[in-house]
């Protein structure tokens, strides 16, 4: 309920009006809430406050309200201001902005309150009228208009005469007395808001000052629809226009924007304020303006083209922000290099943010992090999180140019930003570490994560029609990502480098400072490499899915004769509908004389094909997708399978490769077309493994089957297995690092020890304890790359002692790295008293919101106990969950991590029940996915179980 009340009702009680934040008496409220046709009881009162812009001669009361049905809060405005009482009209399908007014210019200024978490701002916007019109329609949320008016170039100011909010749409209907013509205006609103706690929009962020006093700071985060919570604005992004910005702010306050400040002055209606303006940005969207008000120390440098790039970290950690400095300062010149165009602002910041729900955001000059995106301390970060602030800044930077000189015409290309940054940040990082082997970790971290999700039927294209902001949301996830990168890396494995530099440079040439859709990017490649890239490309982002690549063989002489067919995969089973799509696949076919080298390059445009390859000894072995490129599975015929093992035990397959033929079949045997026993057959061929990633994708899968046989009274036996396989690795590579090892090495030994300790093997577990004990009493400090493993060992295996000596740990943490390092763990623990101890720790004010998902969903993933008390809990503590989160992606997330590893059929039925009657509209495709999930455990158990328990036991039984 937004309503503005005319002052003279307040005369209708004897009392006077609050006139600060202190509770306002019963009776003026009751005469206040009276008015508003409706007897609330007091105890809906939230919070009063005060504000009293300059344009007005009266205050406006901001009387904030519980929701009568929820627990959400809504705001009435009680003014002098208009006599117009505003109410909600019903929700109307979703339409655009119309286009008869557009912005040129906005000129906004902008006052935070840190006391009162309110904001005042006025709008002075430079539009054009392209036809006449009685009213100017923009985006609005949660802020309440005090007064607009419209001047027409060179005339006379025009007031409006009413607002007309549309709620559900997110939209204000300003009206005005008289048409206002075709040209040039300057549109003035004067406006107030929240500094709400909800991390979106203008919201407030809570730290810790180095006196201990808990402070906030006022931050933004606009992307996808939020600059509307900060100011009346056209919030699509195809409506571009340049920006100047102002802050009054606190002059103790760092105070930041998209571009250099110009001017900084005494504001002088207030001594303790000042009044920083900032240079007038590029064009640009309104999703990437970004403000920061807060205190920070900052490291400086300069990349070698000669861009000011500074790291701006909590007060006291400026060492920390060295690491993404030294990354920053390489990647500028590498993306300049790489699209050959430079950089076109004079500076960029990047700034660590205590709440931020994602985890960063690509503001053009002024990109947000999360703390453990950004923040390295070169004692007490792993290798892991040196890795992912690598590959975020990367990101982000990418976006500079991919998504903010060029921006997609509406969310629906949401993909191609998204898409692209997650594969070329890989190749950022690539050319900063090479140490780091980082595109084989792609394979296991963005492919094979996307081809999971897309084999489900509630999967969706990667290209999305998008209407009403609430769907933005839901888009966010691993196929916009993890599948949008690698079919770009597909891509671009098809063009070649050299030509697809060249496509990508005429793309943003011809589009800087406008917008773009995905068909004007394949129109560039084209021209740049002369391939049917659209075509190609059409059959891979218009449909969902991707195909099984069937093949088999037979030697004719010296020559190979390959049968090669496609299909549709799906994580149930081979697609037996009428309809099979089918897809442009590039095809790459390399042999046992160079795993390195493709041999053969064919594009499979039908439903099959049949392929020589000559000189090809009988002896040879051949290998569909060599570095695991396409973006499909394959099944190979049993001969040919057969063939490919050898090159696993002696590794002369590629790592990639061999990473990629077990993900393949543990994938067919989750979908029922192969027995899971013959994936445990092919995991005990990886005993001489030495790569971390190989390594990695194992561990996750075997964790996978490790959550779907907790359902039987044989989970043991697969721990047992999971000890057999890691021991000789665990043996070989010590608790301590050794001379000349590196990167991955530290990764390996973290993954395996922590695989270990949670499988109960026995040595690690005593050693674990034993270090444990040595760190906690100060004796003998953990390295970082060892907290992970040793925590998770100790909890896995320990009692409320060690969870109590656990959370004095993180209570005593600095950095919020070590705080999240903890928080993941804490799930692990056994006891059932414990676990929701837990839980209710996650939801408690020692843990950062942002954080209490991936807490909850440590507990669900440990255990069959853990999951029934995270999904209880969740299920008891849905209100304030589903408000804290205000219907965001988090949610989605704390659902996806909740519920995805049960295995019963009842379940999926449970969790579809609760979700029709608790409706979470941005997480209904998640919903889909989890109960489509359960289903699928639910099957592969019943049909594999017997089976897996038949082998792993025949495994331990004495030879005859």
């Amino acid at each position: 309920l937004n309503v503005l009340i005319p002052s003279k009702c307040c005369m209708l009680s004897a009392e006077r009006p609050p006139t600060s934040s202190s509770c306002a008496s019963p009776s003026w409220f009751q005469s206040m809430l009276l008015f508003l046709g409706r007897r609330v009881p007091l105890s809906f009162v939230h919070r009063v406050t005060t504000c009293c812009p300059s344009s007005l001669s009266k205050p406006i009361w901001l009387i904030k309200l519980r929701s009568l049905t929820s627990t959400t809060h809504r705001t009435v405005f009680v003014s002098a201001a208009s006599q117009n009482t505003r109410i909600m009209p019903e929700r109307r399908p979703f339409v655009r902005l119309p286009t008869d007014v557009y912005p040129v210019n906005y000129g906004l200024s902008l006052k935070p309150d840190l006391i009162d978490f309110t904001f005042e701002g006025k709008l002075e916007a430079v539009v054009e009228v392209t036809q006449a019109t009685n009213q100017i329609v923009m985006n609005c949320a949660d802020i309440d208009i005090i007064t607009a008016s419209f001047a027409p170039q060179g005339g006379e100011e025009i007031n409006a005469t009413g607002f007309n909010y549309q709620n559900e749409d997110e939209k204000v209907t300003l009206s005005f007395p008289s048409a206002l013509q075709k040209g040039s205006g300057s549109l003035k609103i004067d406006f107030v808001g929240e500094l709400n706690d909800k991390m979106k929009g203008f919201y407030r962020s809570k730290y810790t000052a180095p006196s201990g006093e808990i402070r906030y700071a006022a931050v933004t985060q606009f992307e996808a629809t939020d600059a509307r919570r900060a100011f009346p604005c056209w919030d699509e992004p195809a409506i571009k226009a340049t920006f100047d910005i102002t802050l009054i702010v606190p002059k103790d306050r760092v105070a930041l924007s998209n571009m250099n400040v110009i001017d900084r002055k005494p504001y002088p209606e207030d001594e303790n304020l000042v009044e920083i303006k900032f240079a007038t940005t590029p064009i640009m969207s309104t999703y990437l303006v970004a403000f920061v008000i807060g205190e920070y120390d900052f490291v400086e440098g300069q990349s070698s083209d000669g861009v000011t790039v500074r790291v701006y970290t909590p007060v006291g950690k400026a060492e920390q922000g060295k690491f993404a400095l030294e990354v920053a300062t390489k990647t500028l010149p590498f993306y300049k290099d790489y699209f050959s165009v430079p950089y076109p602002l004079p500076k960029i910041d990047l700034i660590a943010i205590a709440d931020f729900a994602a985890g960063a955001m690509e503001n053009w000059g002024l990109v947000t992090y999360r703390e453990t995106a950004l923040l390295i301390d070169p004692k007490n970060s792993c290798a892991s999180s040196r890795q992912w602030v690598a590959l975020v800044v990367g990101h982000e930077l990418a976006h500079q140019w991919f998504g903010n000189l060029v921006t997609m015409e509406w969310w629906t290309h949401l993909w191609l930003n998204e898409g692209f940054a997650s594969w070329i940040e890989y190749l950022c990082v690539d050319h900063c570490f090479p140490e780091y082997d980082i595109w084989t970790q792609f394979v296991s971290a963005d492919y094979t994560r996307a081809l999971d999700l897309d084999a489900l039927d509630s999967s969706h294209p990667i290209e999305v029609n998008v209407g009403h902001p609430s769907e933005v949301d839901e888009i966010f996830d691993a196929i916009s990502y993890s599948k949008g990168a690698s079919v770009i890396r597909m891509l671009h494995n098809y063009i070649g480098d050299e030509d697809f530099r060249k496509g990508m440079n005429a793309y943003l040439l011809k589009f800087q400072h406008k917008n773009a859709s995905t068909e004007d990017l394949w129109d560039c490649l084209e021209q740049a490499s002369g391939k049917p890239i659209a075509a190609v490309m059409g059959s891979w982002t218009k449909q969902m899915g991707f195909p099984i690549i069937v093949v088999d063989q037979e030697q004719q002489g010296d020559d190979r004769i390959l049968k090669i067919s496609q299909k549709k995969f799906c994580a149930s089973g081979p697609h037996n509908g009428e309809e099979c799509p089918n897809w442009m696949v590039p095809i790459s076919i390399c042999t046992s004389e160079d795993p390195k080298c493709t041999k053969l390059k064919v594009l499979l445009d039908r439903p099959e094909t049949t392929i020589t390859l000559s000189g090809i000894n009988t002896d040879q072995w051949i290998k569909i997708n060599p570095g695991t490129v396409g973006f499909y599975r394959i099944q190979y015929s049993s001969s040919m399978l057969e063939s490919l093992l050898p090159g696993i035990r002696d590794l002369s397959l590629q790592p990639v490769d061999r990473l990629g033929l077990q993900n393949d079949l543990f994938s067919l045997s989750r979908a029922g077309m192969i027995s899971t026993v013959e994936v445990l057959k092919l995991m005990e061929a990886f005993v001489n493994e030495p790569n971390y990633t190989v390594w990695s994708d194992l561990s996750c899968n075997l964790g996978v089957l490790s959550s779907l046989l907790s359902h039987t009274d044989f989970h043991e036996e697969i721990q047992e297995f999971i000890r057999d396989l890691f021991t000789p690795i665990g043996l070989e590579l010590g608790w301590d690092s050794k001379p000349g090892e590196g990167h991955l090495d530290a990764l390996l030994r973290s993954l395996v020890l922590g695989k270990l300790g949670k499988a109960g093997h026995k040595p690690t577990l005593e050693e674990a304890r034993r270090r444990f004990k040595d760190h906690v009493e100060g004796k003998q400090i953990l390295p970082a790359d060892l907290r992970s493993p040793v925590y998770l060992t100790v909890l896995k295996h320990g009692d409320s002692t060690t969870l109590d000596t656990m959370l004095k740990l993180h209570k005593q943490a600095d950095m919020q790295e070590e705080k999240n390092r903890i928080e993941r763990v804490l799930g692990a623990i056994s006891a059932p008293d414990l676990i929701q101890k837990v839980l209710n720790f996650a939801i408690s004010e020692e843990v950062r919101p942002q954080d209490t998902v991936a807490a909850i969903g440590g507990v669900a993933g440990s255990s069959k106990q853990g999951r029934k008390a995270a999904w209880k809990f969740v299920k008891d503590n849905w209100e304030e969950l589903y408000n804290r989160y205000q219907g965001g992606f988090l949610i989605s997330r704390l659902i996806k991590l909740t519920v995805d590893g049960f295995a019963i059929d009842k379940m999926a039925a449970e969790v579809k029940s609760f979700f029709e009657s608790h409706p979470a509209p941005a997480a209904e495709r998640t919903v889909q996915q989890c109960c489509e999930n359960i289903l699928l455990n639910a099957a592969w158990l019943k049909r594999d179980a017997d089976d897996i328990q038949q082998y792993l036991l025949q495994r331990k039984a004495p030879p005859v």
